[in-house]
């Protein structure tokens, strides 16, 4: 697996070389660990002149879910009280003879730029951008395989679930009992808060559960996800309550499921972000629900929750295989409830059987 991390760093230095830049600092924590295998906190990536240092403020920790950094950067650790990580590394890359820096001002704060500046005053300070991010946007097949892993396990953890007595539990019960499940079945931990709605609530995008009980005939819509070596998947079902749907549930549940069914089969290296985000809506918004979407059908996945592409309508660029994403279109009906169908799938091309489906749940309308 070093060759792997060295080859994304190598990959970074000629973009930050070409750029006229003869060092880089890399500070966003998920940006850290895709290079160097692991990102203690605090910690901070030096690609130096010389050599690539992890600069930590203490040492690294051996816990398998934080990872071990990789063995081809040295870690650099400050003594107690040492101070700021990245103020540290700028200094490190001064004494490596570096005369520019390229950091991420997209993540650094201002004072912290004003003290890289002011410790390292010989430095150049330049932006590197989100050049790490367009990096971690394909994935290798290492990636895609925790990825999978994760995926099972948020499955098991729903499925289990659901075979459980629902009625008159609370929203926040649920979704705590949902997270002990993934722990229990190997997962890091949750991806995100776990996400329960019922009744009016359901098919809120983000909804924080609350102390509202599970009631007979209500929307249940549950967005969970799991964490596996770092890597982070997505998954959203919508269930009745204790009955058979209403006509009106049937109604709504058919109509989300068909604007997913739609993103999804639009999934293909060079089709345009934007284009699968129209597929989806289009579906809604000629049912009359343009009012009730989400601002987005879908984000990419990885170390992250929500990574590069978005899948939006003011989206730009193309997908390109094994790029992983979210298709999640959803209905809320303020008052009444609605209707949220989430999955996490790979990008592939036709001749490799097309898009893969990550989470396999079911996404047949069950009453519970």
């Amino acid at each position: 697996m070093s060759e792997v991390y060295a080859n994304r760093r190598s990959r970074l230095r000629d973009h930050v070389n070409a750029a006229g830049t003869a060092a880089a600092l890399v500070t966003r924590p998920a940006n850290v660990r895709y290079l160097a295998a692991a990102a203690p906190r605090g910690s901070v990536l030096l690609l130096g002149r010389g050599e690539d240092l992890l600069v930590c403020a203490g040492p690294p920790d051996d816990r398998p879910y934080e990872g071990r950094p990789d063995e081809s950067v040295r870690p650099h650790v400050l003594p107690a009280n040492g101070g700021d990580t990245a103020v540290a590394a700028a200094g490190l890359a001064l004494a490596q003879g570096a005369d520019s820096l390229a950091v991420e001002e997209h993540h650094l704060t201002v004072s912290r730029h004003r003290a890289l500046a002011s410790v390292a005053p010989g430095l150049r300070l330049t932006d590197l951008g989100g050049a790490v991010e367009q990096l971690r946007v394909v994935k290798d097949e290492e990636e895609i395989s925790c990825l999978r892993i994760g995926a099972e396990i948020a499955d098991q953890a729903l499925g289990e679930l659901l075979e459980s007595i629902l009625v008159g539990r609370t929203e926040r019960h649920l979704a705590l009992e949902l997270e002990r499940r993934l722990v229990d079945h190997g997962a890091d931990g949750p991806a995100f808060p776990t996400s329960v709605a019922t009744g009016p609530h359901a098919g809120r995008r983000g909804h924080r559960p609350t102390d509202r009980r599970v009631e007979e005939g209500d929307f249940l819509s549950v967005c969970l996800g799991a964490t596996y070596r770092g890597y982070r998947c997505e998954i959203g079902r919508t269930f009745v309550i204790g009955t058979s749907p209403a006509d009106w549930q049937i109604e709504l549940y058919d109509l989300v499921f068909a604007a997913q069914r739609a993103g999804r089969e639009f999934l293909a290296p060079g089709a345009a972000c934007r284009d699968v985000d129209r597929a989806a809506r289009q579906v809604l918004d000629s049912a009359g629900y343009a009012e009730a979407l989400p601002p987005l059908t879908g984000h990419g996945v990885g170390l992250e929750i929500e990574e590069d592409p978005q899948l939006a309508p003011s989206a730009m660029g193309k997908l390109d295989a094994c790029v992983p994403v979210t298709v999640e279109p959803g209905v809320h009906l303020p008052g009444r409830g609605g209707v949220r169908i989430d999955d996490t799938l790979v990008v592939r091309p036709e001749a490799d059987g097309g898009p893969e489906l990550l989470t396999i749940t079911t996404k047949e309308l069950l009453a519970l």
